[in-house]
This record gives structure tokens, sequence and C-alpha cells, in this order.
């Protein structure tokens, strides 16, 4: 061995010591002792990330500082910490890390999700609170989510007691239900749009998740270059721009005629009003980033809660039938089941929150950063430090929840809105919070009912549904959920009227 091949192990071994005391000297959070020089505690990430992550908290401690190349990380794994980070300090982290995805597919930083905390955010906050998603706005578009869900109840009706993959359907029946509300179109099943733009719009959608979940190296390593990873999304984002200014300019050819009538209430028609009065701030670009917000950030969160639920309901057959008896003496059996009866419903409501306690959408909430010095667990927290809560860890920790593996409804009896504390958070808190909370329980709620309403519900085979995790950015499972169902005989009057 030569000599540069005796002082390589020497320089890595110093540097790692020397890091350790740094971190030790600086009173930052407990770390992996083993840093490398230049990859930091890359070489620690394995799938499922929060999975590892909740490994590495449990030698560590509820705060764990790791180096991700260039980028300084804090996770936190607690309820007590993510409550310090989300209140005490929740101006300090209510902005975001300046990465690749939000330049690109977040028109440079624009966009609700990944725009710093400022005016311009609190504009789109206020634009999506008041504007669109408020409770009125969702009650006006109630019938399409209502029409929507018959015709997923007339697929299933059509399948007879054959098996079904029903993740497609979910997927179908939540981008049809989101591009109605945005467009007033259809791109799945009956009735929808020109089949060349559906196609576009699936290829659209397709490339955009794909690359969401690609990691982009130069974010953490930024002398290594993502160029082809660039140019895919720059290319991904030029279809997605050119096909909503599509929707734009028909909504604005279309908009005065009387004859369209659902189309002038979608949220495209909604904003638009809003541009004629506030024409230098709600451009169009800012319209756009507002529906592509929505229609990617509300599917497949939405499609995976469903998913999961009726999973669970499959391999518990006790629950399955309580919340079936429930539905029946509520709403009965000659009519369906309706959004303004789910919070006369509390054991549906407890299904859906164990659920996502279980299988939270977003196993990590999207990373904030530090705009300043702060102070965390009584430890020193850098300016520009990246945060990642750990929701997945908290809402499976055993010293908080009782038999955490365990799927029970029935510990949420009690808990007003089905929250306790930071202790379960699916949809995050603090100003970064996720907005869309009440129409996706909405929903999940709507499609969960409706199913357990009209059908009995069989897995296939002997044994028990998979719940194996898949690896992502959104918590989805590993294989798509099969499944049989019949029309309950109870419910045959009603359902030969759908």
């Amino acid at each position: 061995m030569g000599f540069w091949g005796l002082c390589f192990p020497v320089f890595v071994a110093f540097f790692v010591i020397a890091k350790h005391f740094l971190n030790k000297f600086q009173n930052l959070p407990p770390s992996p002792y083993l840093c490398l020089p230049i990859i930091g505690h890359f070489y620690l990430l394995k799938k499922p990330i929060h999975q590892n992550l909740y490994r590495i908290s449990k030698q560590h401690g509820p705060i764990v500082f790791l180096q991700f190349g260039s980028r300084k990380v804090i996770v936190v794994s607690s309820a007590s910490a993510a409550e310090e980070c989300l209140t005490k300090n929740d101006i300090i982290f209510a902005n975001r890390p300046r990465m690749t995805i939000g330049r690109i597919l977040g028109y440079n930083y624009t966009i609700l999700s990944w725009a710093p905390y400022g005016d311009h955010w609190r504009n789109l906050r206020k634009i999506i609170a008041l504007e669109m998603l408020s409770t009125s706005r969702m009650q006006m578009l109630s019938g399409i989510r209502v029409d929507e869900v018959k015709k997923l109840i007339r697929k299933l009706l059509d399948n007879g007691n054959q098996s079904v993959e029903l993740r497609t359907m979910f997927f179908e029946l939540t981008l049809n239900i989101m591009m109605r509300m945005i467009a007033g179109k259809r791109y799945y099943g009956d009735n929808m749009a020109d089949l060349e733009e559906s196609k576009r719009f699936k290829e659209i959608h397709r490339e955009t998740f794909k690359l969401a979940g690609t990691p982009c190296i130069g974010d953490y390593l930024p002398w290594f270059k993502s160029k082809k990873l660039e140019n895919m999304m720059m290319e991904c984002q030029r279809k997605r721009d050119e096909f909503m200014q599509g929707l734009i300019e028909e909504h604005r050819r279309r908009i005065e005629s009387a004859l369209d009538s659902e189309r002038k209430n979608t949220l495209i028609a909604v904003l638009l009003a809003l541009q004629e009065s506030e024409p230098e701030y709600c451009k169009d670009e800012i319209i756009k980033g507002l529906m592509l917000l929505m229609l990617f950030a509300g599917t497949d969160t939405t499609v995976n809660a469903i998913e999961w639920a009726l999973s669970l309901l499959l391999n518990h057959q006790q629950v399955l039938e309580k919340v079936r008896t429930e539905i029946d003496l509520h709403v009965g059996h000659e009519r369906l089941i309706e959004e303004s009866d789910l919070p006369h419903l509390p054991f549906l409501c407890n299904i859906i929150n164990e659920t996502m306690r279980m299988y939270p959408p977003a196993p990590l909430l999207s990373p904030h950063e530090s705009s300043e010095n702060c102070v965390v667990g009584g430890f020193h927290i850098p300016q520009g430090t990246t945060l990642f809560v750990n929701v997945w860890a908290i809402q499976n920790d055993p010293k908080i929840w009782a038999d955490p593996t365990m799927f029970k409804p029935e510990r949420f009896e009690g808990v007003e809105g089905g929250r306790d504390g930071f202790r379960l958070m699916p949809f995050g808190s603090g100003r970064r919070g996720c907005p869309g909370e009440g129409l996706g329980l909405r929903m999940v709620g709507l499609v969960l009912g409706s199913m357990i309403q009209c059908f009995q519900w069989m897995r296939i085979g002997e044994g028990t549904v998979d719940m194996t995790e898949g690896a992502g950015l959104t918590l989805s499972k590993a294989q798509p959920l099969l499944a049989k169902c019949r029309p309950r005989p109870i419910m045959s009057n009603l359902l030969s009227q759908i």
C-alpha cells in the first residue's frame, strides 16, 4: 500500500472524529458517529426511508442531526419535539428548502407548496381558504363528488362477484372528481373529455409523479449536476404549463355561455373572476400553479387513504360489521350516504383516523427550513437547517400509542375531532399544514362509507390482505388491493335506481 493509500483512512478517521467533537461543541442534536467526507450520512439511507429514520432515532434520540451532502438536516420523531418546531418555532420553520423540484415544477418557488414564507405565500393561502376550499365552495361542488361516487358504484355493480383491482378505480374516481371541480371535465370512463386531451393529461400525470418521487442528487451534492433529471423536469413542466394554459383559454371562450353551467362554477372560473378584480396579482401563472397543486397534491394521498382503510377492514371483519351497522342506523337503506352524514358517523371517522395514524398519507412531512438560529429540545439548530418531521414514527410510537401495530379505531372514541395534540397529524400542522385536509376527509369518508353501505366485501382467497408498504414520497401499498364485492340485498331497491 502506497503513501496515499495509508493517508486516506487516516484522513477519514481524523475527519470523523473532528466532526463529532465539533457537533458536541456547537450543541447540535445527537448524530450517528460516522459522518463521511462529502456524502455525510447518505450511506445510512435505506428504503422505506421513514422506517429507516425511525430506527436511527431509536438509537440516537427523538431529535437527530444528519449531514446529507452539503445540507444540514434534523429529523424529529417525537410529538413533543414536533410541537416545539411547529408552534414555538413555527415562523422560523415556515420556509421550504430550495430544491430542484420547487424551482422547475413549482414555477420557480412561486407555487404554494414551495413558496417562501411571506406576503406571496399568505396571498396564495388566502385564495385557497376563501375562494377555492371554503365550506360554501365545497358545498357548491359536492354534487360532483356524489355523481362520481355513483359512477363508481355502478362500475362495481357491473363487475358482479368478480375480483376487482380497486386502486385503479379509486385513482380514476379521484382524478375525475378533481378535474371536474377544476375544469368541468372527466378524463376516465364514460362521458370523458376529448380522447387526445385525455391521453395528454394521463401522460402528464404519470410523468409528474415519477419525477416527483425521483431524488435529485444535486440538491444535496451541488457539485454533481443532475442534468438529465432536470431536463426531464423542464420538459414535463412545459407540458403541464401548456395543458393548464389551454384549459384557462378554453374557459375564457366558454365562460359566457349560458349552456355551459358546470364550467361557470369550476375553480378555474372562480379564479378567472378573481383575476378581473385583481389583474396585477392573480395572473395566469398563479392560476396554473394553484390548479396543479390541487390536482397533484390531492389525488395520490386520497387514493392511498381509501385503499389502506378498505384493506384494514377486509382484515378485520368485526370492525367492518360495526361500521356498517352504524351507517344503517343513521342513514338507512332508502338513500345513499351523504357528506353531511359524516359528522354523525363517529365510528367511520375513527376508522379513517386510525388508518391515517397507521399509514399517514405522507410519512415524512414536506421539508421545512429554518430561517434563523433556534433551539429545539435544548439543542442549537443552525439557520438553513432542513427539518423533516417523521409523522409515521410519531404515530406508531409505542410510548404514546398502546399496541401501535394493532388496528383499533375505538382508541379515538371521545377524542374531539379525532386529534390529540401532536400525536396525530397526518396533514401536518402549523402554517404549512395541508389546506386541503377538509376536502380530503370528505372524499375519503364519502367513498369509503358508500362502499360499506352498498356492498358486502370479501377477500380474495383464504389469506389476509397483504399490508406491505411501498416505497415513495406518499405511503402506498406495495401490492394494489384486490377484492370481491356483491350488492347487499337490503340495498337492492336503491341500487337498481342508480
